[in-house]
């Protein structure tokens, strides 16, 4: 088979390789030309563990191309899949511009029967204005092509998405044709040789079933967020409960970890655009509304803990950030939980020292010298007075207490991922606050 996949963008490519990595040989179409020419010089534009060398390994056994040429990547194509960006727009809902410049170019081109499958993350009803505008360019043409159309949503976690699309949990698409189904059926054969469940169904509850999925599981974060914020109320402790709540197994103990609020390119944007979706319809998702309130005010949590800890005079004080991307593993910083907390910071007359393994080129990009940035963990701490720890890196889990001590001015942790023992920071002579964790007094 031969496939062609629009968008090298986060999505884009790992699915591009992940399918060439099976065998299937796949063209990876993107308008930049920057991008274009730096993959296939192996210059790959995202952070993703294991992402470069599969890249490497395919293009060289000539089973994946990079190219600018979409009409070439068509030619004999079996499957075209839409992976282009769905940013949202000023109102919360998805913007479909990308994904319907892309139909009317696939219209356009094709000379053959294909299946489109729109892999971006977009609403109910995508697909038929999709269908809609390929028709009308084939229509344009005075052709008569045969196409079908089908919904494929992806459910990569960033920093492991290489194995979540191999090793998947399941494969949801959405198709309204026998054709439609076969051929997806043969694209995705060594996935069933493996018995990886894939879950066909129509495709309005395709294009649904990606949504749903991400706001259950920021609606599992802003749960335990809110019952983080009154465990510290109360003087209980959230990892008791969280403990006490994961067992039950029709809850389970997945995302259900307290933080500084969830981030990303899709949980953010996922809700926002679901509760549009809701709103159109005439109806109130109030519950996710909820879940939005709930992480916006769970990203200045961090920071008001540092505030009323001074008194709320931060002016002149030097803040240590341990972690910028919203989480480990990757570079990705949209809607990161640092943003606003280096917002509020340099508000508030604070000097910021950034540290993270990845993600300060993409902070540079963004923020530019608003802040400094160390070298290493320990450099960030040099008469600091205050640690906030933002994302779970694993070189931060255990660090020399002994140095952190000596390089502070004063010893303040404030632990936004709650990954120190409070016991053992009591013991070490720290003042240290996390979330939903009392401060154990002797």
């Amino acid at each position: 088979m031969k496939i062609s996949v629009i968008g090298t963008g986060y999505v884009g490519l790992v699915s591009g390789t992940c399918f060439s990595e099976t065998g299937i040989t796949t063209y990876c179409v993107d308008i930049n030309e920057n991008k274009i020419n730096g993959l296939n010089k192996g210059i790959v534009p995202i952070y993703e563990p294991g992402l470069e060398r599969m890249i490497l390994k395919n293009v060289e056994k000539q089973r994946l191309f990079f190219t600018t040429n979409l009409s070439e990547s068509l030619k004999d194509c079996d499957v075209v899949f839409i992976a282009v960006g769905t940013p949202p727009d000023e109102d919360g809902s998805a913007d479909l511009k990308h994904v319907l410049s892309v139909a009317h170019e696939i219209g356009k081109s094709i000379d053959h029967y294909v299946v489109i499958v729109t892999k971006s993350t977009v609403p109910v009803g995508t697909a038929k204005k999709v269908k809609h505008a390929v028709q009308e360019e084939i229509e344009k043409r005075g052709v008569k092509i045969e196409f079908d159309i089908a919904s494929n949503p992806e459910f990569l976690k960033e920093g492991d998405a290489i194995d979540d699309f191999l090793k998947p949990d399941r494969i949801v698409i959405g198709i309204d044709s026998d054709k439609a189904e076969s051929t997806m059926r043969k694209l995705y054969k060594p996935f069933l040789l493996n018995n990886h469940p894939i879950i066909f169904m129509d495709i309005p509850s395709a294009e649904l079933t990606k949504y749903a999925a991400n706001s259950m599981l920021a609606t599992k974060i802003s749960f335990m967020n809110d019952i983080a914020n009154l465990c510290e109320l109360v003087g209980a402790d959230v990892n008791n409960v969280r403990r006490g709540i994961g067992s039950d197994t029709r809850i389970g103990n997945k995302f259900i970890y307290p933080g500084a609020g969830y981030g990303g390119s899709c949980f953010p944007k996922d809700v926002k655009a679901l509760i549009k979706t809701s709103d159109e319809n005439n109806y109130s998702l109030e519950i996710l509304k909820a879940v939005e309130r709930v992480n916006n005010y769970q990203k200045s949590v961090l920071f008001s803990k540092l505030n009323n800890h001074y008194n709320g005079n931060l002016k002149g004080k030097n803040i240590a950030l341990w972690g910028l991307s919203f989480k480990p593993n990757t570079d990705d910083m949209r809607d990161a939980p640092s943003l606003v907390i280096i917002d509020k910071l340099t508000k508030a007359g604070a000097n910021v020292t950034a540290y993270d393994p990845v993600a300060m080129d993409e902070s540079k990009r963004r923020i530019g010298n608003k802040i400094n940035y160390a070298k290493d963990q320990y450099e960030a701490l040099v008469d600091a007075d205050a640690l906030l720890l933002v994302t779970e890196w694993s070189e931060f889990r255990i660090p020399n207490f002994k140095v952190v001590e000596k390089l502070m001015k004063n010893k303040l942790i404030i632990d936004g991922r709650n990954i120190f023992d409070p016991k053992e920071m009591k013991e070490l002579g720290f003042t240290y606050y996390s979330i939903g964790r009392k401060i154990i007094n002797y």
